[in-house]
């Protein structure tokens, strides 16, 4: 949804279903055309939260039910007489302000219809927010960030602490918006713990691409002991494509751009007391310097500063500099987990590569685990809107599939709560 879109532009064409709490048919007035005949029925128009409604929460939206017409204009007001900005759902079933409401503040919506006669309602109702709550908060994070270049591969990723509740799963997904220019719709995606929910469409990002992002989820009741924590936006765009393919069976990494094989890197995986995880990545972070520290981990115990470390998991997997190990790169594997490069290696990946990027490990002891890392890629998309609380949009598709072979040009139709965070490569 285009957030910047003001209420004055609705296409007259936006029917309505219900939405936040029951209706209202106090202040209705009717306008009649004059014409020859019968006179038809004027429209019926149900407006939510319902009039002199108090105690609304600050993540309120408009919603209304119209019958024998449809939704021509919406307008809606502080308790100063200020308009507040909302947009339509894409599925014309309420709409949503651009920011939080007030707390402890009155509104007031007016919503007129018009039926194919021409004759018109409008139905006004007033309510009241609710006092700032003091329920325990929901950290929410969004892994999308403004103004940024992203690879191909890019999920949008929301992550939560504590985890959220399998029943609130779709009142929460219903606060997040994803808007893409041009059109490249897709669907979310929840890790079964909760921790995670991820954004995709079937097929990868198209280079150029705008993609605009919401979460929503300041004052939101989240269950019935808790409430979401902040409003986070973001716009960035997709690059050029580009993929690294590492198999464990030749120790190498082959580097792709738009289809065509740039180089290929000898790699160290991680031995076999400490494997890398096989299965389908992105890239999430990129360190020109970081420091990893294993002594809380069973197989740890090191603290060892890396250059050029690009982050594959949350639980310490990446692909770094490691000039201690060049005589074993391309012929066995010595890591802790991490993808071993050359000094140089390393320096001219992080000169290639962007946040986003797919990364495909194969031929390894252990598969990747969903959830650890932006694994939105790791499994086909029948398998990813599984993951879903609401009904996926029927007709999403891939083009073609969603794993490229080597080469392929993708394309088609910070700290933070994320889980078991960690920098413990090696």
């Amino acid at each position: 949804m285009d957030v910047r879109r003001r209420l004055t532009l609705l296409a007259a064409t936006i029917a309505a279903t219900p939405l936040v709490v029951g209706g209202c048919t106090a202040g209705q007035r009717e306008a009649v055309k004059p014409g020859h005949g019968k006179a038809a029925a004027a429209p019926s128009v149900t407006v939510a939260p319902a009039d002199r409604t108090k105690g609304v929460p600050v993540s309120a939206e408009v919603g209304t039910t119209v019958s024998g017409g449809k939704v021509t204009a919406v307008k809606l007001t502080d308790d100063k007489g200020r308009p507040v900005p909302a947009q339509p759902r894409e599925d014309g079933s309420g709409w949503v302000p651009d920011r939080p409401l007030e707390n402890s503040r009155t509104y007031t919506a007016e919503v007129t219809a018009t039926g194919d006669s021409g004759r018109t309602t409008t139905q006004k109702t007033t309510f009241t927010t609710m006092a700032k709550s003091t329920k325990p908060t929901i950290t929410s994070e969004l892994y999308f960030t403004d103004n940024q270049t992203y690879g191909t591969a890019m999920p949008v990723v929301v992550a939560f602490d504590p985890p959220i509740p399998k029943e609130a799963r779709a009142d929460v997904q219903r606060r997040l918006f994803v808007k893409t220019d041009p059109p490249q719709p897709g669907a979310w995606s929840w890790m079964s713990d909760g921790k995670q929910v991820e954004y995709r469409a079937p097929d990868f990002w198209k280079s150029g691409t705008k993609i605009s992002v919401r979460s929503a989820l300041e004052g939101l009741p989240i269950g019935k002991d808790a409430i979401g924590d902040a409003d986070h936006k973001a716009t960035s765009r997709i690059g050029r494509q580009v993929s690294l393919d590492i198999d464990n069976a030749t120790k190498q990494m082959a580097v792709y751009q738009e289809g065509k094989l740039l180089r290929k890197v000898p790699v160290s995986l991680g031995k076999s007391s400490t494997p890398s995880s096989s299965g389908k990545m992105v890239i999430m972070e990129k360190f020109d310097r970081t420091t990893f520290d294993t002594r809380g981990d069973p197989n740890g115990g090191y603290v060892v500063d890396v250059d050029d470390a690009q982050r594959l998991t949350w639980g310490g997997e990446f692909i770094h500099s490691a000039p201690w190990s060049e005589g074993d790169q391309g012929n066995i594997n010595v890591s802790h987990g991490c993808t071993n490069v050359s000094a140089a290696a390393a320096e001219w990946l992080m000169g290639v590569t962007k946040v986003g990027d797919l990364v495909t490990v194969k031929g390894t002891e252990v598969k990747l685990d969903q959830g650890n890392g932006f694994t939105a890629w790791n499994v086909g998309w029948d398998e990813f809107v599984k993951g879903s609380a609401l009904p996926v949009p029927t007709g999403l598709k891939p083009t073609h599939s969603a794993t490229p072979h080597p080469g392929a040009v993708a394309g088609g139709s910070a700290p933070a709560p994320a889980p078991s965070k960690s920098n413990t490569g090696g």
